[in-house]
């Protein structure tokens, strides 16, 4: 090609080209303008923590699964969006307590049929076994902020039915509990938010018909791959618990307690894996209990669940 001639009234003046040192610090240093500025805090718009009884939820799902020992099956049906009727064969053994430190197990045998009624400021669930047992649950949302938990299990042996009412208030970033229960029990715990990640609680309950009463102090630290809870209470109880979130899928949780009373120590390690229809959880602990527990959705209202200890 042809040069290119300009035709400017005049010449600007030249300008000496930088020196070498000045170059390579030019394309080492980012500018100044791409500088990343640290993500302030908003203390007056801090997220909502969990309930106070659930600050352990994640360790709890893969350490305490629900073991049984021998057959089960389950049906739910549903009759509308609202209203489900559900049926439950149960065929095992269960376990008894005994004074000696030996586990007696007894052979058992029930059936059970349950009502469920799920609307989004109500929800019914009630139970009932053939051996005489009458388990009910009631949640309604009394207004956006107070919701009523009733919890109830009737037995025609005296003295072993219960009941417990909990009024649970969810505030901006903080929430708080009072509980309500048979045997002149009465119980309150609050939690609150001191960080986007930290949570800081505490509890205090009284139980009348026994003289006893106690209180606790909580903290959890949760982010997007992690779990960390700890409890110390004054009846001697000492819990620690953490979660990995290893990916979507699959999570691993330890945990570790401690009785001051008793000097007894318990840990265990656990795994929580859900695959596409079925989802496997199991542990072991440091008194050599190995357990697993697998679900699998067979259909809508059927589930097929292998249980081993």
């Amino acid at each position: 090609m042809g040069s290119s001639v300009s035709h400017a009234a005049a010449s600007p003046p030249s300008i000496p080209p930088p020196p070498p040192h000045a170059v390579g610090l030019a394309g080492v240093l980012p500018p100044k303008s791409e500088e990343k500025s640290e993500k302030k805090v908003d203390w007056l718009n801090l997220p909502c923590p969990v309930p106070f009884e659930e600050i352990q939820r994640e360790a709890l799902m893969s350490l305490k699964p629900e073991l049984f020992e021998g057959l089960r099956f389950d049906f739910t049906k549903g009759l509308n969006q609202k209203f489900s009727l559900s049926h439950s064969v149960f065929m095992g053994s269960m376990e008894v307590p005994s004074q000696s430190s030996d586990t007696i197990k007894v052979p058992t045998a029930h059936y059970e049929f349950g009502a469920n009624f799920l609307d989004p400021k109500l929800m019914l669930v009630g139970r009932v076994l053939t051996d005489g047992r009458l388990n009910a649950r009631v949640k309604c949302d009394l207004s956006d902020n107070l919701t009523l938990k009733i919890n109830a299990q009737l037995t025609n042996e005296p003295h072993y039915s219960q009941g417990m009412f909990n009024f649970d208030y969810k505030g901006k970033d903080y929430r708080s509990q009072f509980q309500i229960g048979n045997n002149a029990f009465y119980g309150a715990n609050y939690i609150q938010s001191v960080s986007p990640h930290l949570s800081l609680g505490s509890e205090v309950f009284w139980l009348g018909h026994q003289r006893k009463s106690g209180v606790g102090f909580a903290a959890r630290y949760d982010t997007d791959k992690m779990v960390a809870t700890g409890q110390v209470a004054s009846t001697g109880i000492v819990a620690l618990s953490y979660v990995q979130k290893v990916s979507e899928k699959v999570s691993l949780a330890s945990d570790f307690m401690y009785n001051l009373m008793t000097r007894d120590v318990t840990s265990s390690f656990g795994y929580d894996y859900i695959l596409r229809q079925c989802r496997l959880r199991g542990k072991i602990d440091s008194a050599g209990c190995v357990a697993a527990y697998l679900e699998e959705r067979l259909n809508m209202g059927v589930n097929f669940i292998l249980s081993a200890e």
